[in-house]
């Protein structure tokens, strides 16, 4: 049973305009690099992308932005990325602003097959307009739907030819919950390592969950906000 392919773009083989992709990641850390490239120059249309953040403006899901490839948004967090706001107030790229524990829940929900789940996250607020409300023991809660994609997009630390994956540190952000909610899970990995290297104590990811996986080259280890301290 091996799962390597030779490159990201024999991955998205299958990818079509108006497909949901879900990216991993957190801020600029761990996220698909290379897959995000792929669809790049693929040019699939009208996508639909989960992620917790929008990259930045020449960086992750910030350049299929740039090429107008994104229809809609499901995010938390896109304060970074200027072009992102733009088009939105343009018109151009739909938005759907998640609260972050409610955008983790709704993958989460998606893997376990839970189609709904009440959160008091967000009752009272915009995040509640035209959905289902209920009160449980005196707190008034909102209906959230799961979450599933076409297309997962994972980026690890090291993976073998199963699929098994390791994330290190804050790369294990949303890439866990996200492996689990979509129809075909690739993976992208920093090292593809032999058959037992990785013991059972450290498989994050099961490969049961993953369909595709291939060693990504030349990442990029961004920071995001660089603040330095002034001399003396």
């Amino acid at each position: 049973m091996d799962k390597r392919i030779a490159n990201p773009d024999d991955g998205i083989a299958k990818l079509r305009d108006g497909m949901t992709i879900l990216c991993g990641g957190f801020g600029l850390c761990g996220i698909p690099e290379n897959l995000i490239a792929a669809v790049r120059r693929k040019g699939t249309k009208d996508l639909i992308i989960v992620s917790n953040n929008a990259g930045v403006d020449d960086f992750g899901l910030g350049l299929l932005l740039q090429n107008k490839q994104v229809k809609k948004m499901i995010s938390s967090y896109v304060g970074e990325n200027k072009l992102f706001e733009q088009l939105v107030l343009s018109g151009e790229l739909q938005v759907e602003l998640n609260p972050q524990g409610t955008l983790a829940e709704r993958l989460r929900a998606g893997g376990a097959g839970i189609p709904a789940f009440y959160t008091p996250t967000g009752y009272g607020t915009m995040v509640a307009e035209g959905k289902e409300t209920r009160e449980f023991a005196g707190r008034h809660c909102v209906l959230e739907k799961a979450l599933r994609g076409d297309f997962a997009f994972v980026k690890a630390w090291r993976g073998d030819r199963w699929g098994n994956l390791l994330y290190r540190k804050t790369a294990r952000n949303f890439n866990p919950m996200i492996a689990t909610a979509a129809d075909y899970v690739i993976a992208e990995v920093e090292e593809l390592i032999e058959l037992g290297q990785l013991s059972a104590d450290q498989v994050h990811t099961p490969g049961i969950f993953v369909n595709a996986i291939f060693q990504g080259a030349n990442y990029a280890k961004r920071i995001e906000k660089r603040t330095i301290r002034k001399a003396g």
